[in-house]
């Protein structure tokens, strides 16, 4: 379908009402409340169980001591049965300290699960951005400022991930973490983690990742920055200048973002490994960060703003969301059939979990994130309908923060890891936060990059053919 063709851009500004703050803050609020709720629910419930326990304990010794007492003699019996008792408050603390621990270790990996979810949006919006000066393309040029204003929460996504791993690490990589440093025959020794300790170490953890983050901020910053530049004074030397920065960047981000899928996230289940875990963290990545995007335009369309963007650029992004959840099932089902194929014990043991405690959530992972998009977008107008999009971008997004949930929590707490008020409550509180800081810094610069070189040619979506 034809339109006129467009020969300037006129400046737009959003404005972020006071009732658009109020929804947003509402929805964190809520978010908090449900959190602390839950968390509340989940401490107490362990603590009764803590306690049941170590009665239990107690009991099972005493009546184990009065048996021996009664078959070896009463000075025998006396003597085991000090012995059972203090070896039953010993095993009774052990206990209740093992249940302990599991709702710290919940709370911890809620957090590491949000926090990097969110952090894969922003990281996706500036990996958008730098595809799109490498390959020299057009078309997404009036989105710019609404990915730009997505990819500003990578610092404060990065601030929140690295407090998370900082202070929760002894409980999200209980695997390895304490087992640093131990020499054969020290208790806790594991020799398949002293082989990986090159990697699996303080080092890569607490000074590695931070640098890598702390780079792709720079280059986040970098790119804005002479974006905002470009506005200003015009021309097309910083737009040079971006393709290069770009380059940089997207080859930095290859090694670099494998690197941190297999420090904070592999690493959990320490004695598993993966060859394209990294690739699948990537396809998670670009697809969520794709359908958030699509969320944003269409919200900034439903309230009059941005009317320029083409149904024909809607259909760019939808087509993208389409092939995307395409690549995450080919990159899920190569992962998972070379695993299967080769039944090697250390392979197979991460999904041979999963099957057994969490098979409902592993089959509606696959159908949420493959089998519901394939088949909702795959007709050409559905890419092209808001209401189709959104529904199914809200499963594409529900679903990936299944598909990370189901590599995070078994990992940590085990086969109680279930969905609760705690997992909903700070979802919906990081949610907010995402949405509050992106449409705070969408509505401070002008929704258009207007000096951009390739701007007209995205408003009449040339595309040289």
């Amino acid at each position: 379908m034809g339109h006129h063709h467009i020969t300037e851009v006129k400046e737009e500004k959003f404005e972020f009402t006071s009732r658009s703050r109020m929804f947003v803050g509402l929805v964190f609020i809520v978010g908090l409340i449900l959190t602390f709720v839950g968390f509340s629910k989940m401490k107490s419930t362990n603590e009764h169980g803590n306690k049941h326990a170590k009665v239990e304990h107690v009991e099972q010794n005493v009546i184990h001591a009065v048996a021996n007492q009664e078959g070896n003699g009463e000075q025998h019996g006396a003597e085991h049965s000090a012995a059972a008792g203090n070896e039953a408050n010993r095993e009774g603390g052990e206990h209740a300290g093992g249940h302990h621990e599991t709702w710290k270790m919940r709370f911890w990996a809620n957090l590491l699960l949000n926090s990097y979810y969110f952090m894969l949006f922003a990281l996706a919006a500036v990996f958008f951005i730098a595809v799109n000066y490498a390959a020299n393309a057009g078309w997404s040029t009036l989105l710019k400022r609404v990915i730009e204003s997505i990819s500003s929460y990578l610092p404060v996504a990065i601030v929140i991930l690295m407090i998370v791993v900082f202070m929760g690490k002894d409980y999200i990589y209980h695997h390895w973490w304490p087992k640093i440093g131990l020499k054969p025959g020290d208790a806790g020794y594991d020799a398949l983690i002293e082989k990986k300790s090159w990697f699996l170490s303080k080092g890569w953890l607490m000074v590695g990742a931070p640098v890598i983050m702390i780079i792709w901020v720079l280059f986040r910053t970098i790119l804005v920055r002479f974006s905002h530049k470009e506005d200003v004074e015009g021309g097309t030397s910083f737009f040079r200048k971006s393709v290069n920065v770009s380059a940089g960047f997207l080859v930095f981000f290859a090694f670099t973002f494998s690197i941190l899928s297999w420090i904070l996230i592999m690493s959990i289940d320490a004695h598993w490994y993966s060859t394209i875990f990294s690739v699948y963290n990537f396809a998670i990545a670009f697809v969520t960060g794709l359908t958030v995007i699509c969320f944003f335009t269409l919200y900034l369309k439903s309230k009059g703003y941005m009317e320029i963007v083409s149904d024909e650029v809607i259909h760019d992004l939808g087509k993208f969301m389409f092939a995307f959840s395409i690549f995450w099932a080919y990159i899920w089902l190569a992962q998972f059939l070379l695993i299967w194929y080769a039944n090697i014990s250390e392979e197979g043991i991460y999904y041979t979990f999963r099957l057994e405690h969490f098979k409902p959530m592993f089959r509606v992972n696959i159908l949420m994130n493959f089998f519901l998009p394939f088949l909702i977008l795959m007709m050409r107008n559905a890419k092209r309908n808001p209401k189709v999009l959104l529904v199914a971008g809200t499963i594409i997004l529900f679903g990936h923060w299944l598909d990370l949930f189901l590599m995070i929590m078994p990992g940590v707490v085990g086969e109680t890891a279930h969905i609760g008020l705690l997992e909903i409550g700070m979802t919906m509180a990081f949610a907010g936060l995402f949405i509050y800081w992106v449409l705070h810094n969408l509505s401070r610069k002008n929704l258009y990059a207007a000096n951009h070189p390739y701007l007209l040619e995205s408003a009449n979506h040339d595309v040289g053919v």
